[in-house]
């Protein structure tokens, strides 16, 4: 019988209503350029991979010089602060879930394909920096998802065993991440989906068996 101690999240999509404006901020920097991701795209290809790989697919797919990346990448960025300040907020079931896990001695991180100064940043908006005890970006890892190293990499940070860890996810990427590092994953439509109850629940299933 596994005993759970720790809840990895994913952050876009799941603690943060947050993939369209990684969309929108990606899609105003390439509109400089005479370039957008179609809609489709980014549901079906692009959604939940970091901004690197995006540019890299870019360019496979439509000649976009990669000499361009760095400066679409800093553009990107500059507009995803600025989307963050006007957008994101504290959400109650949010800060009460994980004030709740904390509370049940539960470790607490979160892994995502954003950069580690736009982690903190939403975080910090949404005030759930004080719950966390690591966060994994991008720029931690060799290999973003779906890749499972930053879920091994959070997993290793706490001491623990995957089989001792819960995965939270929304995006294909991220749920083949989640199950190749051996972890237990809660899968999710978008950030109202989690709630205490809900990882309290798969906690449960998962101890009882």
């Amino acid at each position: 019988m596994a005993k759970i101690k720790a809840v990895l999240f994913d952050m876009d999509g799941v603690l943060i209503d947050a993939r369209d404006w990684h969309y929108e901020a990606l899609n105003e920097a390439l509109e400089i350029f005479g370039l957008s991701i179609s809609r489709y795209d980014h549901l079906h290809t692009f959604d939940g991979l970091p901004t690197r790989e995006k540019l890299m697919r870019l360019s496979e797919q439509y000649y976009l010089p990669k000499e361009l990346h760095e400066f679409i990448n800093l553009v990107k960025q500059k507009n995803t602060r600025r989307k963050i300040s006007e957008m994101c907020h504290p959400v109650f079931q949010h800060e009460y879930a994980l004030s709740r896990l904390k509370a049940d001695g539960l470790k607490i991180a979160v892994c995502s394909n954003s950069i580690r100064d736009t982690i903190i940043t939403m975080m910090e908006y949404a005030a759930l920096d004080s719950y966390i005890d690591n966060i994994v970006s991008n720029e931690d890892v060799t290999n973003a998802k779906p890749d499972p190293e930053m879920y091994k990499v959070a997993i290793a940070s706490f001491n623990l065993s995957p089989c001792e860890c819960i995965v939270v996810e929304d995006n294909i990427n991220g749920i083949k991440a989640g199950i190749a590092s051996g972890a237990y994953v809660i899968k999710v439509d978008n950030p109202t989906d989690v709630t205490y109850n809900l990882i309290q629940s798969k906690i449960l299933e998962v101890e009882s068996d």
